[in-house]
């Protein structure tokens, strides 16, 4: 009987044909809620939450990483190993990541034009690896898809950045890097290693061989926990001003 597919991400439910379930992969459910909940933490630390601001704030930047980062990202290199043509990878990212700027414009004009004008650097410096990489790294995705998010959910709000909104970015930027250590090895274990086995010795000297399976576990356990624990911890915030 032909082995079943291995899956690229714990949240992969594509077939690679290019259907609903590959776009559904290359969303990233998880890490997108994930890095949205920044958004709403930012919006959060500000006084005087205005609801409208924060939903189209998230808005923007479920269409500029949700959607657009993740179909660079994809496009750059095939990680998913998802069927979905280039051409209609190109589109979906120039389509929401420009509607997305465009949006920011209009919305904030020129108090808002530098930020949209970073994100933009942001999406296609990280997720194409230009200028040799220089952001593709865990401090480079610690400070674009997780300090810039609560920044500009605080800025968005009243044009202004207390200083709870850069202590809630400081700590988004820890948790980004924490994300890292978690998704890195977790990654390199689904998509290239095909065996491991791993032998530990007790202080008793009894044995336990662990393998692939067992090591990959408990990094994937982690992120789900992490990825629900921030969310939950946005709304609660969002609930309470």
């Amino acid at each position: 009987m032909k082995a079943p597919p291995r899956r690229a991400a714990f949240y992969d439910v594509g077939s690679g044909t290019g259907g609903l379930r590959d776009w559904l992969t290359l969303l990233h459910p998880p890490y997108t809620l994930w890095h949205l909940s920044y958004v709403a933490i930012g919006a959060a630390v500000v006084p005087h939450l205005v609801l409208w601001r924060l939903g189209g704030t998230l808005l923007a930047f479920f269409l500029a990483v949700g959607v657009g980062a993740h179909a660079l990202d994809e496009l750059n290199g095939r990680p998913l190993g998802t069927g979905i043509s280039s051409a209609a990878l190109k589109v979906a990212a120039a389509v929401s990541i420009g509607a997305a700027m465009v949006a920011g414009v209009a919305f904030g004009g020129l108090r808002l034009l530098p930020f949209v004008v970073a994100g933009g650097l942001f999406v296609f410096g990280y997720n194409l690896e230009l200028l040799g990489g220089v952001l593709h790294n865990d401090l480079g995705f610690a400070a674009t898809w997780g300090a810039f998010p609560v920044l500009v959910g605080a800025y968005a709000q009243h044009w202004t950045l207390p200083p709870a909104a850069w202590v809630a970015a400081v700590a988004a930027l820890l948790l980004s890097l924490g994300q890292r250590s978690l998704s890195t090895p977790a990654r390199t274990l689904r998509r290239k290693v095909a065996l491991a086995s791993v032998r530990i010795t007790y202080s008793d000297d009894s044995q336990r061989e662990l393998g692939r399976a067992d090591l990959l576990a408990p990094l994937e356990r982690a992120l789900r926990a992490f990825a629900w624990a921030v969310s939950a911890l946005a709304v609660a915030l969002v609930l309470a001003r």
